[in-house]
């Protein structure tokens, strides 16, 4: 029996909506990671992006455990001399809540050119609405 490779124009891509509001963020970031990179498919292929495309709502509600609103920090920095700057989750949750479940899903996908496609199928809204209903994406539960 010869092993299945899966190449481009083979893998059929699926849309799912994943609804964050109260879900934890870890847990969250592990299962759309997950979805991202193909591991769900029987055809999943390491050295190939087989993944299907994720919409993220909600965002804004995503739960955190312990202490981490005050001690999580994101670090971020201009490339100018002494440009370093740091976030708090809390802060970061007030200004952009999208980038905090895009920066964990984004740390859990593979590093280099094939982890930056799949992250290119990520999509992260911080409320209800979303412009993919064109795609009609299924519902994907999580537990929380």
């Amino acid at each position: 029996m010869k092993t299945f490779m899966a190449n481009p124009d083979k893998i059929d891509r699926k849309w799912y909506v994943v609804d964050a509001k109260g879900v934890t963020l870890g847990r969250l970031a592990s299962e759309v990671a997950s979805v991202l990179r193909g591991k769900n498919k029987p055809e999943f292929t390491p050295h190939a992006d087989c993944g299907d495309y994720v919409i993220v709502i909600n965002a804004a509600e995503v739960k955190v455990t312990g202490k981490k609103l005050d001690q999580k920090i994101y670090y971020n920095h201009s490339e100018y001399v002494g440009g370093m700057r740091e976030t708090t989750l809390r802060e970061l949750l007030a200004k952009k809540p999208e980038r905090v479940v895009e920066l964990a899903i984004k740390g859990m996908l593979p590093k280099g050119p094939l982890g930056r496609d799949m992250y290119r199928k990520l999509h992260v809204y911080a409320g209800e609405n979303h412009g993919h209903q064109a795609q009609k994406p299924v519902v994907m539960e999580i537990k929380g």
